[in-house]
């Protein structure tokens, strides 16, 4: 019997459209740990812990195009910080509805430690998410699959217009739009 499971999707939303997906997310069983789960062939997103326990061997099996990881909504995304560079596929796992520190980590891995690959979230990943997911950073997303995935893509375009800077507009609304000339001083928030 195997000590992990394999969850795969047959369709995600990826750069705003659904599209089929042949990447299979790996999840320890009860009694598998990271040090003896055999992870097989193929394109297989492995958890965190794996990839530190068996990361010269998962290097030496699979090139770049078939490795993925993946983080629990506790770890943080710069204890691979080095390694970044070797997966095709970073997802967030997004336990429950309520946790918002995948957010966090994709913000990290977006703008300070520069990963430019996909970036997807993976979980508890309903429609009312997406948008604010996409201004952290994500790029593609494993919608609950008791939902209907094409009902989940409009969650994509919501809303018009945004008023903070995040990763995907790094300018706030005032800084976007002019409003006229500027005092004779530069502090924009003087006389407030």
């Amino acid at each position: 019997m195997p000590n992990f499971e394999l969850h795969s999707h047959k369709q995600i939303i990826k750069h705003r459209e659904v599209v089929a997906d042949d990447w299979s997310v790996l999840k320890l069983a009860e009694d598998g740990t990271p040090e003896t789960v055999e992870v097989p062939a193929g394109k297989i997103i492995v958890p965190l812990k794996v990839w530190q326990a068996q990361r010269e061997d998962l290097l030496a099996r699979a090139g770049r195009r078939e490795l993925g990881i993946w983080f629990a909504s506790d770890e943080l995304a710069g204890t691979v910080k080095d390694d970044l560079d070797k997966f095709a596929v970073v997802a967030i796992d997004f336990p429950k509805f309520t946790d918002g520190r995948g957010y966090s980590i994709a913000y990290n891995l977006r703008k300070r430690l520069g990963y430019a690959g996909e970036l997807r979230a993976i979980g508890d990943v309903l429609r009312d998410q997406l948008f604010q997911m996409y201004r952290c950073g994500f790029d593609a997303y494993a919608t609950r699959q008791d939902r209907n995935i094409h009902d989940a893509l409009q969650g994509l375009t919501v809303f018009s217009e945004t008023y903070q800077a995040a990763v995907d507009t790094p300018l706030p609304l005032f800084r976007r739009h002019a409003r006229g000339a500027l005092p004779e001083h530069s502090d924009v928030g003087a006389g407030i």
